[in-house]
């Protein structure tokens, strides 16, 4: 049987990731217009924070596609072999994402209007008791060097990680080069999972979203948004994968791996689930003021409806169709899932950022969706094009025939 080791894109396939970038930047534009450039302090911060929701969206969940390597190849896991290309593929798109996503922290930070970030404002620290308790951590400087330092590692380990799988693809290895590899592999993935913990399941989400309420936390924050973007980026892996099955490619992916990721998606909502109740279930229990003005506008104000619509779609939706063996090989069950995964924490970003804004609406979102979509379309063109770098099958990898044999 002759293999399709090269990916070629296709004609339509990249319309469609052009055409949905550019209703991404129609929707900014309009955005812009409407609240954007408002002298209104809110309805400018409208418009910001509406990028800040989908830019730090898409890059965690395209970074969460380097974790998934990571992390497998640490347990020196060698069922994903057959579609790792599919997942560094992804994550190829985190050095083009972080540069926006830095971009538009930054913009916001250093910007005179400090409707999202209150602690960026220095006069107004000085005569806020709390925040000038934190400015040691909350204050433009950390901000700016532990983000660029974090995009900065993300990008470098990723790329060294990518590099190392494309090193497979030379000549067979004997026993002892497959050791020598694997071990490399092994010190790489270790490493990148150290910054990973310092920074996607602690630091990073303290400073980019949890400061955005900077009067309140919660030390189950960064895990929370660690499920949900992993969840997330877990189904974009596999909504790569299905495309490239339906068009031919990934000869040696089948159902057996197709069901091992739809088991990612339902155990890691199911994870999600847990924290996202622990954390509400503990502040509401203990009833304290200072936690659980957090949740008034949330759970009691305009946004109730967005906060419970997330377990309907993050957690009820993937427990009763995921929860089946044969839903989790059928490739038209397993995208609708994937997409509405994707979609669903969304959502859940959307209602993190936007409470803190706009405190007495739901602001419309057409514009957020439309955004959204133009993310998407990059991310398409930017996995695409990283497809076409190297072969679809690290064939040579000292792991690949237990790929090939697997089954679940």
């Amino acid at each position: 049987m002759a293999i399709r080791e090269h990916f070629e894109i296709p004609k339509r396939f990249n319309t469609w990731s052009f055409a949905l970038m550019g209703l991404g930047l129609i929707s900014i534009v309009l955005l812009y217009i409407t609240h954007g450039s408002s002298k209104d302090p809110h309805e400018s911060a409208r418009f910001w924070a509406s990028l800040l929701q989908n830019s730090v969206y898409f890059l965690l969940v395209v970074n969460a596609a380097m974790f998934f390597i990571c992390a497998t190849t640490l347990a020196w896991g060698g069922w994903q072999m057959s579609f790792r290309r599919v997942s560094e593929a992804v994550s190829a798109a985190v050095p083009v994402m972080g540069v926006i996503g830095v971009v538009i922290l930054l913009a916001i930070v250093f910007s005179d209007n400090h409707t999202i970030y209150h602690w960026a404002d220095t006069e107004h620290v000085q005569h806020d008791e709390i925040l000038n308790h934190k400015k040691g951590f909350l204050n433009k400087g950390f901000f700016t060097a532990w983000t660029l330092l974090t995009v900065v590692l993300w990008s470098v380990l990723g790329w060294k990680m990518r590099n190392l799988s494309r090193q497979s693809d030379g000549k067979q290895m004997s026993v002892e080069e497959g050791k020598k590899y694997m071990w490399k592999n092994t010190v790489w993935s270790a490493l990148y999972l150290v910054v990973f913990a310092l920074t996607v399941m602690s630091t990073i989400p303290w400073l980019w979203l949890m400061s955005i309420d900077a009067h309140w936390y919660s030390t189950m924050y960064s895990w929370y948004t660690f499920a949900s973007t992993f969840v997330a980026g877990v189904a974009l892996i596999t909504l790569f994968v299905v495309y490239l099955k339906n068009n031919g490619y990934l000869e040696y992916t089948n159902e057996e791996h197709l069901h091992d990721l739809g088991k990612f998606m339902f155990a890691f909502s199911i994870f999600w689930t847990y924290l996202w109740f622990s954390q509400y279930m503990l502040i509401w229990y203990a009833n304290i003021p200072e936690e659980t003005k957090y949740f008034e506008p949330r759970v009691q104000g305009p946004y109730k409806g967005i906060f419970f619509l997330n377990i309907i779609i993050n957690f009820i939706a993937p427990l009763l169709i995921l929860m089946k063996r044969d839903s989790k090989r059928n490739y038209t069950t397993i995208t609708f899932m994937a997409v509405l995964i994707i979609f669903g924490h969304w959502l859940d970003f959307f209602q993190m950022v936007h409470p803190a804004v706009s405190t007495d609406h739901v602001p419309m979102m057409l514009y957020d969706l439309g955004i959204a979509l133009g993310f998407v379309g990059l991310i398409m063109f930017l996995t695409a094009k990283a497809l076409t770098k190297a072969p679809l099958v690290p064939k040579n990898h000292p792991f690949f025939k237990e790929s090939v044999i697997h089954h679940t």
